[in-house]
């Protein structure tokens, strides 16, 4: 991630361990990406295995980890911070 912003020069980094909060929304995504996939397994695979819910899962987590780690921190810079996006900067 970009220290400062390329367009408008905005330090993200608000301060030392701004972001550590942003892991709790990270959490949260991975968390409710979880359950969504294992209420769809239970009611449309019928209730497999949990060695399938494990096997469906845990590479779904392993790919959404890029775009969870981004969007949380945008979340976090957003709703904690205060930053509004300025179209005409």
């Amino acid at each position: 991630m970009y220290e400062f912003c390329p367009h408008c020069g905005l330090k993200y980094e608000v301060e030392p361990g701004y972001f550590y909060g942003a892991m709790f929304v990270s959490y949260a995504i991975s968390g409710g990406v979880a359950l969504v996939l294992g209420f769809i397994l239970f009611y449309l695979a019928g209730d497999p295995g949990g060695w399938v819910y494990v096997a469906v899962i845990a590479p779904a987590m392993v790919l959404i980890a890029p775009v969870n780690f981004r969007f949380s921190r945008v979340l976090w810079l957003h709703y904690v911070a205060g930053i509004k996006y300025q179209p005409e900067l």
